[in-house]
């Protein structure tokens, strides 16, 4: 100290207990300008809803995989009336360009009609320009979940659940290209194999099927 006298945290805690103080802490704020118009200009449009046909709604998200020694970013986009895969990508690095190209590839493959709400969390690689002008070039309406909520995205949570319990969890890939040749093998029995209970016992591909 200053004056000469040296006193341990412990020391200062106990007598500050004992004459019955308290730290002030100071709460730093720092203004984020243009935060909330930046989000305000993507609301959830969702919400609750649920589809009743396909290419209403779809829903994206993307997490991590461990291949090789390192983690990788998968991105996948979803029908929510079906459940269905439309288009996912494995990459080293995760931006708006990533994802953009994720959603690029679910447009040209289900080619939607104008309308359609593309639902997602808040991460910045859905907030970017490549990703944005996407949507907005096929009149596609943006979506997005309130901060801190991800049972806003419910399905994506559950289909990442399940592909974790069903392909990666307890199991060691030696490299990328067997990660990719297993996530390639999953998302087709997903989509034409694997039974949900939220579509009467159905595949996401059978169920489009009996709803066309």
């Amino acid at each position: 100290m200053a004056t000469g006298h040296h006193l341990s945290r412990r020391r200062v805690e106990r007598l500050m207990r004992v004459g019955g103080w308290r730290a002030r802490i100071v709460r730093v704020y720092r203004r984020t300008t243009g935060t909330h118009r930046w989000y305000g200009q993507n609301p959830n449009r969702v919400k609750r809803r649920q589809a009743s046909r396909p290419n209403r709604i779809w829903v994206g998200d993307l997490t991590y995989l461990l291949a090789a020694g390192r983690w990788w970013y998968l991105a996948t986009i979803l029908d929510q009336y079906s459940r269905r895969v439309l288009a996912w990508r494995l990459a080293s690095t995760r931006d708006s360009k990533f994802t953009r190209a994720v959603v690029h590839r679910a447009l040209l493959n289900r080619r939607p009609k104008k309308g359609l709400i593309c639902h997602s969390d808040r991460g910045s690689e859905f907030l970017g320009t490549p990703f944005r002008e996407r949507l907005d070039s096929s009149g596609v309406r943006q979506s997005m979940t309130r901060g801190g909520a991800p049972d806003e995205n419910a399905h994506m949570e559950s289909f990442f659940h399940s592909l974790k319990a069903e392909l990666t969890h307890g199991r060691v890939f030696a490299t990328v290209v067997e990660l990719r040749q297993a996530l390639r093998r999953y998302m087709r029995y997903y989509n034409h194999d694997r039974l949900h209970s939220a579509l009467d016992y159905q595949s996401p591909v059978d169920y489009e099927g009996a709803a066309a």
